[in-house]
Formats: C-alpha cells, sequence, structure tokens
C-alpha cells in the first residue's frame, strides 16, 4: 500500500532520517498516525550549525521533492513537546514532485 500523507521535513534532517540516524521528529503537536508516509525535503534548509556537523551546506541535498517513505510508529511526550517515533525508512529511486502545495507538517502529496 502506498503512502497518502507526507511529513514536511527540512534538510538536512530529512536526509538524516533517510539515513536511520535521526529516528526521533520533535514537534509541538500530538499525532495519532501510525503508518509509511512520504518524507517531503523542503525547500527551507535547517540550522547552519547542523549543515556544519554534516560537512554540508544548503544546496548540498535535494530539496523541494519527496525523497523517500518512513513508518511512523509512535508518539510520545507531553503537551507541546512531541517526540513522532520514525523507523524503517527507505529511499525513493526516483525522487517525486508533490501535486499539491506542501504544509508545515502532514499534506496529501498526490
Amino acid at each position: 500500500m502506498k503512502p497518502v500523507r507526507a511529513l514536511s521535513i527540512r534538510q538536512p534532517y530529512a536526509e538524516l532520517i533517510m539515513r536511520g540516524i535521526k529516528k526521533i521528529e520533535y514537534r509541538p503537536m500530538l499525532t495519532n498516525i501510525r503508518e509509511r508516509v512520504y518524507i517531503y525535503a523542503t525547500k527551507r534548509p535547517g540550522h547552519p550549525d547542523d549543515w556544519a556537523k554534516m560537512k554540508m551546506q544548503p544546496g548540498d541535498l535535494a530539496a523541494g521533492i519527496i525523497i523517500g517513505t518512513v513508518e511512523v510508529c509512535n508518539c510520545t511526550g507531553e503537551q507541546g513537546d512531541y517526540k513522532w517515533h520514525l523507523k524503517n525508512p527507505k529511499r525513493l529511486r526516483k525522487h517525486l514532485v508533490p501535486d499539491n502545495h506542501p504544509q508545515p507538517s502532514w499534506f496529501r502529496p498526490f
């Protein structure tokens, strides 16, 4: 079954998810979604310090496209500080351009 939702993530964090390094996504809101979702690498880059840690800079990684999928398997934490638990990332062989306009968190890309 193909994912129907996409999660917007800034680079380089989207890449860290695809590499299986980043297994927690911190968000201010609770999610009840427990399924495989697309990972949309946003056009807006993450903090410069995080790029430096990876010895990269904005523009080195794909942005503005869907780069893979991941399973959202749990959500823990407290109001305003939730941890969305991610597992089993799968990189797409060919990047996808969403038909619908990306949103800050969840959106339906097609």
